[in-house]
């Protein structure tokens, strides 16, 4: 057995970072990785896809040069192999930077294999055990297949199974009208492929106000994808080479044959097999590890970041988790998950940038709200880029001013968003943001204009 200051489970966004602020605090660190260092970030998430979603860009700028006033003689073509190299490349080149870190690391030993607890202090990889007082656990979350009639009949791909493709599919089909689903939709659609996408609600992204969703939906039948919403009995079928998806909707053919199928409605926690019952770190009915607001588990010594404890699905709430936790233990601080302000993207291309509150969720919370809303065809970057599709919205407490929350559908919105949410972070108002001066021509520029138009 081998005695260490602290283990850490997993090699994600939390794991690493933690592991050195540990080893430069002088504790010696045990982190153990049963696949790859970098997690879903770097191997089959936002590193890849966002790789591919800037050749999908690209490409659709190509196919607009025309409008520009730029000619290209040859026949636009995408060649799959070359663009999934491109991808794996910067896959490789972030996580070879990640492994060759942490091997050098003084005071870190890395283990490959399979973690399993033994006891609230000890962990087991392979035929070595491990001890120490403190557990960092990051295992991350996986692809969720949902028990729909035909799966085991048929080929289906996750987010990490349609990362291989070298070749455009005929037809793909997208079950799951949310962030990653769209985004693959919209990414196949521009490299050439015939695009569906299925889901069973009402309407697409279902999170965000009706406005929202409404322009995402638009901005994507724009570019000739099909839009399948309450698909209420989705099942599979061979049909040949292909498979055939069926549907119950409100109107459409009621079966979509497709050569490729993207299921992508939602994550599970990786934490059915790592012995947690044998600690007594408890879980939710999903999986989710339960944590407190400073992200200990229900055991003393053990904590939980990232996606498996619930409490966030993103990378940078993975890495916010580590800071909340390097900084209570080392730092002498008292950081808590409450504290930050929910903050997120949707990257088709024009992108929507979220922070805070939708309206809907505002006046759920009890909030009388004002909103102001500015098109993008107002926004000067935005027409001098020639995209104008879209919309900056903010929300604000009627009777405080208090910034509740923004959402930017637009060029620039995942960056543009930032304004507003640091605004919400320094405890700004509405006053203030139409008092700041912001550069021209920007995006940002508009965001005081915006909430100098509120309407109640």
């Amino acid at each position: 057995m081998s005695d260490f200051d602290a283990i850490v489970i997993g090699a994600g966004q939390a794991g690493p970072p933690l592991v050195g602020r540990l080893t430069s605090a002088g504790q010696r660190v045990a982190l153990i990785e049963r696949k790859r260092i970098g997690g879903t970030c770097v191997n089959t998430g936002c590193m890849p896809t966002k790789t591919l979603v800037a050749s999908a860009h690209a490409a659709q700028m190509a196919r607009r040069a025309a409008q520009y006033g730029v000619l290209l003689d040859a026949p636009l073509r995408v060649d799959m192999p070359a663009v999934k190299a491109r991808k794996d490349k910067v896959t490789r080149d972030a996580r070879t930077g990640l492994e060759t870190w942490l091997h050098g690391m003084a005071g870190c030993t890395v283990f490959t294999g399979h973690a399993r607890f033994e006891s609230p202090t000890r962990v087991r990889v392979g035929e070595t055990l491990l001890e120490a007082p403190r557990i960092f656990i990051n295992v991350g979350a996986r692809p969720f297949m949902p028990d729909m009639p035909g799966v085991a009949e048929v080929k289906l791909l996750t987010n990490s199974d349609i990362l291989e493709l070298d070749a455009v599919p005929r037809h793909l089909a997208v079950v799951g009208g949310s962030y990653i689903g769209l985004e693959f939709a919209q990414m196949y659609r521009r490299f050439g492929a015939e695009v569906t996408v299925v889901e069973k609600g009402a309407r697409l992204t279902s999170r965000e106000d009706e406005d929202v969703s409404q322009a995402i939906r638009e901005i994507l039948e724009a570019e000739g994808i099909a839009v399948r919403t309450r698909a209420e009995c989705i099942a599979f079928r061979p049909a040949g080479e292909d498979i055939a998806v069926r549907l119950t909707c409100e109107a459409g053919a009621p079966e979509v044959l497709a050569s490729h199928v993207l299921m992508a409605v939602g994550r599970r926690p990786n934490t059915d097999d790592l012995g947690l019952e044998r600690a007594g770190v408890e879980t939710d009915s999903r999986g989710h590890i339960r944590v407190d607001d400073t992200l200990q588990t229900s055991v003393p010594g053990i904590w939980a970041l990232g996606d498996c404890n619930g409490r966030g699905a993103f990378t940078h709430t993975a890495y916010n988790d580590f800071e909340i936790v390097a900084a209570n233990l080392l730092d002498g601080g008292s950081r808590k998950v409450g504290d930050r302000i929910e903050t997120y993207a949707l990257y088709i291309d024009p992108p929507l940038g979220r922070a805070g509150m939708s309206v809907a969720q505002a006046q759920a919370a009890g909030h009388t709200v004002r909103v102001g809303k500015r098109p993008m065809t107002r926004v000067g970057r935005a027409v001098e880029k020639g995209e104008t599709q879209g919309f900056i919205k903010v929300v604000v407490d009627a009777q405080s001013g208090a910034i509740l929350g923004a959402a930017i559908l637009g060029v620039g919105g995942d960056e543009a968003i930032h304004a507003v949410l640091d605004s919400m972070a320094a405890g700004r108002t509405a006053a203030d943001m139409r008092a700041t001066m912001h550069i021209h021509p920007t995006v940002s520029e508009l965001i005081p204009t915006t909430f100098g138009e509120l309407e109640s």
